[in-house]
């Protein structure tokens, strides 16, 4: 499969998971760059980051709006402490080397998976 195939592919993956559970694009994202790409785990999680750039969630907020199904507000002060949070999460990142935070992530993504798994 060409590479530009591969990640249109991530990124419909992505993007439907997110729609449809309200799943981070990064849980997909980032592991499926490093396994079927290759990529490092910084340059994952750098790309992942890009991605989210663009106002990617925009149409799939929207139709939660609609709905009614959407706190403005709230997503607005995330948001705020999201920004400043990516940029001192990802200055340390960078200073760990990229096998200890390849395992920090699958730690992360399992505890998270327990949780959600064992919660009623």
């Amino acid at each position: 499969m060409s590479t530009i195939l591969i990640l249109i592919t991530i990124g419909l993956a992505a993007g439907i998971l997110s729609g449809f559970i309200g799943l981070g694009g990064a849980i997909v994202i980032i592991p499926a760059l490093v396994l079927f790409l290759g990529m490092s785990q910084y340059m994952a999680q750098g790309t992942s980051l890009a991605v989210m750039l663009p106002p990617i969630g925009l149409l799939a907020a929207w139709n939660y709006w609609k709905a009614g199904e959407l706190n403005l507000k709230y997503a607005m002060i995330i948001a705020t402490a999201f920004i400043i949070g990516g940029y001192i999460g990802s200055k340390y990142a960078l200073m760990v080397s990229e096998n200890m935070l390849r395992k920090i992530f699958a730690a992360a993504l399992f505890l998270v998976a327990v949780n959600m798994f064992f919660k009623k």
